[in-house]
């Protein structure tokens, strides 16, 4: 977890040219990594829908509160932001988490398995941090307690953004998605540069992913609606059959990439068009 916590503690600090800050880093980095793992866990065994993020908010506000931390809370319904203001001038900077949980019933057995249910869709499912968000929270956590032990020497200021909603929307009556509301209800205003961390299995321990322009980009929802014209049984050349419009058009839009875009071209240096975010280790290097 330690090496988990690094990657964001070393973004933010180059951020703002505070390199000489590393050694103190990496040395509290290392202390509280049981702490970590243990919040991780904690929030893994409680997890919480989108919007419902109820008890994770209360966890994460408490914690900022006893370091210290300006908090904001019920931002965006369940969102929390805290400030933390450094000893020196210097730009403000924003590190971002997500907090909820997938309708996903976690099947492996762990001491710290989730056994929450809910009903979604009208069915009954479980839920479970199937995603991370439970070792994001966890990890910026320990990055708010690593930067308030030495916030005398930071030029500038930390803004700590703990999203809810990222993966959808499951609360009766709200109808925005989290960081589209948390942008809505001002939290980027003062905000000069902002880094967000996202763990990934395909990428090997102790070597971090990143790079220009978008990644990991949001799944969105699109709608077409196929308008047929009715026909007698025996002559369905004289209508237009919705059922089989909307199979060809499922059949192209599939091949766009299985057939249209050439998946081995090397093109993501430096190109925007790229939106992969599995690469070889060469990539990130």
């Amino acid at each position: 977890m330690k090496k988990l916590i690094l990657p964001l503690l070393l973004l933010s600090s180059t951020a703002f040219a505070q390199s000489k800050l590393r050694p103190n880093i990496d040395q509290k980095a290392a202390s509280i990594e049981s702490k970590v793992i243990e919040w991780r866990r904690d929030i893994h065994q409680h997890p919480e829908l989108g919007n419902n993020e109820v008890r994770t908010a209360k966890l994460v506000a408490d914690h900022l509160r006893a370091l210290g931390i300006e908090v904001q809370e019920g931002v965006a319904t369940t969102g929390i932001v805290g400030i933390l203001r450094g000893g020196k001038p210097g730009p403000m900077v924003a590190l971002r988490a997500d907090m909820d949980a997938l309708p996903v019933t976690e099947r492996v057995d762990l001491p710290f398995k989730s056994t929450v249910t809910t009903t979604y869709n009208g069915q009954q499912t479980g839920v479970m941090h199937a995603c991370g968000h439970d070792s994001h929270v966890a990890i910026l956590m320990g990055v708010a307690e690593v930067l308030s032990g030495m916030k005398s020497q930071l030029e500038g200021s930390v803004k700590f953004i703990f999203q809810p909603a990222e993966e959808g929307i499951y609360q009766p009556g709200v109808t925005s998605w989290g960081a589209k509301q948390m942008v809505a209800e001002g939290v980027m205003k003062d905000v000069d540069a902002i880094f967000g961390l996202h763990i990934s299995a395909q990428t090997e321990v102790g070597k971090i992913g990143y790079r220009s322009g978008p990644a990991q980009a949001a799944v969105d929802n699109l709608e077409i609606t196929v308008h047929g014209t009715q026909a007698h049984g025996a002559s369905p050349w004289s209508g237009v059959d919705p059922i089989v419009t909307a199979s060809q058009i499922v059949s192209g839009l599939q091949t766009i990439l299985s057939r249209s875009v050439n998946v081995t071209q090397k093109s993501c240096r430096g190109h925007r068009r790229c939106h992969s975010w599995r690469h070889s280790p060469q990539h990130y290097s």
